[in-house]
């Protein structure tokens, strides 16, 4: 390898807040809020704190699909955070999450408001809130959850790992890009195996595993994740992109890509939900700059 030269680590790592990359003005080694900052509160019990990103996206479509199944106690507001602004370092946001992501959830339907951070936990906490899209069966719900924690496990290779070097960082580091895409592509194999002999992920029934994993393997082979499909070769993942098209093509799914959104066409961007008809009025294009 000749693209980088030789690191040799120190013996004692030691921090550089310069160091480089689309995210360096917001990373650091410690916890805890950088300023104060307050987080608003809609008139709906559930408080959305996040982001248009595929952890992001994973909880908007699971509420927007309540919503679609008639659970009318799901309605929510939608708070955009702006990660690259340091959203997530603000004081109220930490109290709800200390792990700084998105997203993170507060419930203030119960006597005490009820924080819940962590993708995969707030779809637990909202199919067993709703009693929806999760089995009821042993067999089946735990075949639900294994997948589930299939995708929180394997997350950080596709996100931290391929979509970061591939996409974000500050040179192109060969061994790193190589390491990641093959694992990238172990994991839609993988997908693609379980889909080869079932419509979704945890059998017969679309559940909250499906949620999880599409916005990111539904998201590399529709191609709008990380624009890796052709160097992925996601056409040899036939199973994942019949899976993905038919999600892709849910309504619910489809709003769900919008809320806390901030790239791509103004139409599909909503900031902020609030209520179901913003997706009619509040879009990006029809808001004045």
């Amino acid at each position: 390898m000749t693209d980088t030269p030789e690191y040799v680590p120190p013996r004692v790592w030691e921090w550089q807040a310069a160091s480089g990359g689309r995210f360096a003005n917001i990373n650091r080694p410690v916890a805890g809020p950088t300023h104060d900052k307050p987080l608003p509160v809609g008139r709906h019990p559930i408080q959305l704190y996040s982001l248009g990103t595929p952890n992001g996206v994973k909880v908007t479509i699971m509420l927007e699909e309540l919503l679609a199944a008639g659970h009318a106690g799901a309605e929510y507001d939608a708070w955009l955070i702006r990660i690259g602004e340091g959203d997530q370092f603000g004081s109220g946001f930490v109290a709800i999450n200390p792990n700084s992501k998105i997203p993170a959830m507060v419930d203030h339907s119960g006597a005490t408001p009820l924080r819940v951070f962590e993708s995969g936990s707030i779809l637990l906490y909202l199919a067993e809130k709703f009693g929806a899209f999760l089995p009821k069966d042993i067999a089946g719900r735990t075949e639900c959850l294994n997948w589930l924690f299939w995708q929180v496990g394997s997350a950080p290779y596709i996100g931290g790992g391929f979509g970061h070097f591939y996409a974000y960082a500050p040179q192109k580091i060969e061994y790193a890009i190589n390491r990641f895409a093959m694992e990238a592509k172990r994991q839609l194999d993988v997908l693609d195996r379980r889909l080869a002999e079932c419509p979704y992920v945890a059998g017969d029934e679309y559940t909250i595993a499906d949620m999880a994993i599409f916005p990111w393997y539904g998201g590399l082979v529709e191609g709008w994740l990380y624009n890796a499909a052709e160097f992925l070769s996601v056409q040899d993942y036939t199973h994942v992109k019949a899976w993905a098209d038919r999600l892709s093509a849910r309504p619910a799914v489809q709003r769900g890509r919008m809320v806390n959104r901030v790239n791509g066409e103004p139409a599909s961007q909503l900031h902020e939900r609030h209520d179901a008809g913003d997706f009619e009025t509040r879009t990006q294009d029809k808001i004045a700059p």
